[in-house]
């Protein structure tokens, strides 16, 4: 008796010392405890929902088989541990094929403690001893599929092993539906009082199945040590943000610094991937992690605002009160704020003119023959709608009117008449309010003695009267000077 004692304690001190605390636990009252254990599952082991779409879900982790033991006190020299097994994703049918085979280990080893081979064998083995394979499908809670197996088949969960029923031809179909019935007739003798079914058979699986594989792959990564790809200092996954797409790996501290710097910028839609022509996005709640609340709010402020942008139906309340997002219906120009009830034209962004043509200001008029000059067709159709044709052939004269006037013409620097010089020399009277300038420097001349401009060394036309003018035209000059 005091044998058993002391195996049963140094194999439960060894379990304490191989294993993690979330892996398991000792009983406190009793000589016994619990033993989580996750499979290992083949790699790109991928899960399908029956009935729906093909989606391909990659998991590289399911929820763990729960073994639950106590060792009696003749163990192990004459009786093994009694124990009940149970899985949230596993049918009972399968955990009674592994039941009976940690009793056949039983056997094999009857006399030496047992619970390390037991969990070996689970850990390692099971997946390809009940020929588990990828894909598996998933009956999500609720649907009609699910519920019409569950009344011919109490002992099956949410997984099955995808076959013969995706197969097209019907001898296929017969043959599994008779496979089938014939492992119904038997299915209550296999079922081993042993096994426990932990999920709730109206509840969704697959949510469960895909959160618990993300939260087991971010546990393995905190675990692992990482270059930052910024400051080149290793540090432990659980200080580092990997970003989902691409998997490249950067310390939070570097993450957290970009983010802010991107946001207060307002270049929401570029946190991507530091890397070199890597596009992988950060997903919204790395970026709440990293960055503060005031700052977080302004990223998904400018988010939401970005995206809506990108909406051909979807345009701004023009009122700086306001700027809430109006949804405009097709094939009309006006838009009502739902929120100041503000009617405004959605081409100009004034109020709603009804069909007359968008007005301008004068000075975006000039810009206009530029615009409608170098825009694509489309754009050339979107302009006449918006502002008409005959404003269209207005700003078009108007701007070439305007490239001559700044080519061949000066401005009179009292009443800005443009001037057009044809010969003559540089001292010239405005047409309009008859006001003698220079030609060279746009300089106010004296009406008593105009050419003592000319004729100051201080003047920067100093000696510029016939500059650029042919001497032989100076009676003209003299004549024009009379006039």
């Amino acid at each position: 008796m005091s044998e058993d004692k002391e195996a049963q304690e140094d194999e439960l001190l060894a379990l304490a010392s191989i294993y993690d605390e979330d892996e398991f636990r000792r009983a406190e009252s009793a000589q016994g405890g619990e033993i989580q254990l996750c499979l290992e599952l083949p790699p790109d082991f991928k899960i399908v929902v029956k009935g729906e779409m093909k989606t391909d879900y990659n998991v590289c982790f399911l929820p763990p088989l729960v073994l639950n033991f106590e060792l009696p006190a003749d163990y192990p020299s004459t009786l093994s541990p009694i124990f009940t097994l149970s899985s949230k994703w596993m049918t009972r049918v399968q955990m009674s094929s592994l039941c009976r085979r940690l009793d056949e280990l039983w056997d094999e080893n009857q006399g030496c403690v047992v619970l390390f081979t037991w969990i070996q064998f689970l850990k390692e083995e099971a997946v390809a001893f009940l020929g588990i394979q990828s894909p598996l499908e998933v009956f999500r809670g609720g649907s009609k599929a699910g519920s019409e197996r569950r009344k011919t088949d109490p002992a099956a969960t949410a997984l099955t092993q995808p076959g013969s029923l995706s197969e097209n031809t019907e001898e296929k179909k017969r043959e599994v539906k008779k496979e089938k019935s014939e492992m119904q007739l038997t299915q209550s003798s296999q079922l081993d009082p042993r096994t426990v079914l932990l999920r709730d058979p109206h509840s969704d699986l697959l949510p469960q199945l895909l959160d618990f594989d993300e939260a087991q792959r971010q546990k393995v990564f905190d675990g692992k040590v990482f270059c930052c790809g910024i400051c080149f200092v290793e540090k432990l996954g659980s200080m580092c943000l990997c970003f989902k797409e691409c998997q490249h790996v950067y310390c939070k501290a570097c993450m957290t610094e970009y983010f802010q710097i991107q946001i207060r910028d307002g270049n929401v839609q570029c946190l991507n991937c530091p890397e070199p022509k890597c596009t992988s996005l950060a997903t919204p709640s790395q970026v709440k992690h990293l960055v503060d609340d005031e700052l977080f709010a302004r990223y998904d402020r400018l988010l939401l605002q970005s995206s809506l942008d990108l909406m051909a139906d979807v345009v701004y309340c023009p009122r700086q009160s306001c700027g809430t997002a109006v949804m405009v219906e097709p094939d009309t120009t006006m838009g009502i704020c739902t929120a100041c009830q503000y009617a405004f034209c959605t081409l100009c962004k004034l109020g709603y003119h009804g069909l007359s043509s968008c007005k301008i200001p004068a000075d975006e008029l000039r810009n206009l023959r530029d615009e409608y000059l170098s825009a694509s067709s489309e754009g050339k159709k979107f302009l006449e709608q918006r502002f008409g044709k005959r404003v269209i052939q207005k700003a078009v004269e108007e701007s070439f009117s305007r490239d001559w006037l700044n080519e061949n013409c000066k401005s009179c620097p009292r009443c800005g008449t443009n001037i057009q010089k044809v010969d003559g020399c540089n001292k010239m009277t405005c047409t309009s309010c008859k006001q003698y300038f220079c030609w060279l420097c746009l300089g106010v001349l004296s009406r008593v003695n105009p050419y003592s401009h000319f004729n100051n060394p201080h003047s920067p036309c100093f000696n510029q009267l016939f500059h650029g003018v042919d001497l032989d035209e100076e009676d003209a000059f003299w004549s024009d000077e009379e006039d």
